[in-house]
Parts: structure tokens; sequence; C-alpha cells
């Protein structure tokens, strides 16, 4: 190890931005988002990436065999361990509890993320800003934002992500995939936060209340919908003659009124 790591010392400055760094490599590894060198080479298909890390993302949208599926939606896995992790949002089940706050995971890896929330420890510093993160997932993912590298391609319409988790929501849309099922009514839904929300109808819970009427709403963005008729603000303007709506709804039958005009 360097001993400028335990000096605190930082000799490599860059000189576009300042910054400066304790390891060569670290320097290197964050000038090239300046330099946008991309030296790390995909051997399948010959795309390049600025960090090492983001080559190996982008190799997993080459591996095709995936041995383990679900028994239960039938998707399909490369690992057992990553199988058994997705059953359990299936099952519900829940086995690993916060010995803090009684807060129950499906996975230990979350737990352990959750654990670092009540002693704020943020130890993963990204090299290119000053951001700080409790686990090094979230740190290798957030790199991307300063590379604009996007990793993850769908392969029926080409559109590209940053993580695989919203490749893997992108692609119900060509699949038309639903796994996440309500066990009251049997509709079915390709995101948890949509199935989430449509439990509310069944509960008749409203848990977004307006703090200026009584009126109380099962989605925040329908409170943000609501509110803006006690602030007056109308944010929607036609671009035809400039008449302004509290409403997107709103300023959409307006439109309808220039359409039947240019009929007439």
């Amino acid at each position: 190890m360097s001993f400028s790591t335990h000096t605190n010392e930082k000799p490599f400055v860059c000189d576009v931005c300042t910054r400066s760094f304790s390891l060569k490599f670290k320097f290197d590894q964050h000038y090239r988002i300046h330099t946008n060198e991309k030296p790390f080479v995909c051997d399948i298909c010959n795309k390049a990436f600025t960090l090492k890390n983001t080559l190996r993302y982008h190799y997993h949208t080459h591996v095709s065999e995936k041995k383990f599926t679900c028994p239960i939606c039938n998707k399909k896995f490369l690992q057992k361990c990553h199988l058994n992790d997705h059953y359990l949002t299936h099952t519900n089940e829940k086995p690993f509890a916060c010995d803090v706050c009684n807060k129950a995971f499906s996975q230990r890896g979350n737990l352990s993320s959750h654990r670092i929330t009540h002693t704020g420890e943020k130890p993963f510093k990204c090299d290119a800003c000053d951001s700080a993160f409790s686990r090094k997932h979230d740190l290798k993912v957030h790199c991307l934002i300063h590379t604009n590298e996007k990793p993850f391609a769908c392969d029926v319409c080409g559109k590209t992500f940053c993580r695989n988790v919203h490749l893997s929501k992108h692609y119900r849309i060509h699949t038309n995939e639903r796994p996440f099922v309500c066990d009251v009514c049997n509709k079915a839904f390709t995101r948890k936060g949509s199935l989430d929300m449509h439990y509310f109808s069944h509960t008749e819970e409203k848990p977004f209340p307006c703090d200026k009427c009584c009126k109380s709403f099962i989605r925040n963005s329908d409170l943000v919908r609501h509110y803006v008729i006690h602030t007056k603000e109308k944010p929607f303007v036609c671009n035809k003659c400039n008449k302004a709506f509290h409403q997107k709804t709103s300023l959409t039958r307006h439109y309808r009124t220039h359409t039947d005009e240019s009929l007439v």
C-alpha cells in the first residue's frame, strides 16, 4: 500500500478540475473522465468503456445461459443464489430482521445496507466528486454518471441503461411480463411499486393528505396535482393561445378546441 494513504498526502493533482488523489491508479481512472479515453474493450462486440468495472457489468449482457428458472414466473437467473433471492418476492418472506428497529428484509444484503442507516456511515467515496455511499455497489453505479456509460443494452430495441435492474424493468415492456400479482383480485403488474399502490384500492387507505383541505389521496402524484388548486398555480400553458391550466388533462382537452376550429 502506498505510504501516502497513511499520511493523507495526495500528490496526484488533476490539472483540469484540481482534484487530488493519493494513488496514481485512482488519478488515472479519474482523468479518463476528462479525456473520454476508453481503454477497456469488449472482445465480443468491441464496445469500449472508461472503467474496468463497467466492462465487467457489460459482459453480463452477452451471457445467454441462465440455468435457474423461477417455477412461479419463469424468470431465469445465472446463479442459484439469485433465484433464491428472487423467490422471496413471491412468498413475501422476510427472514432477516434489523436488531435496532425490527424492520425485516427478504435478502441478507439488504439488511446489511439498512443497518448502516442507523450509523450514518458512508465508507465508499467517489473519486470524481464528493458523493459518498453506504454500499460499494451504489458507488459503482454512481460512477457511471461521470463516464456517461450505459453498459446494459436491450436486445429487442437497443435502448441502454446504467443499471441491470432498470434493463430488467424495461424488458417487461416487450415481454408483457407481469410478475407482481394482487392476492385480492389477481390483477397483475410489471412493477412492484404499481402493485403496492394498487393495494390501496382494496383497503381504501389514502396515505397522502392535503394540508390545505380535508382531501386525501392514494398516490403522492395525485396530491401534487390537487395542490395547485390551492396555490392557484397554472403550470400547463397552451402554445397556441397562452391560456394556462392547473392540470395537464385540462390542457389536453383545451387543445381539441383549436383542432375543432381548424376543421371549420
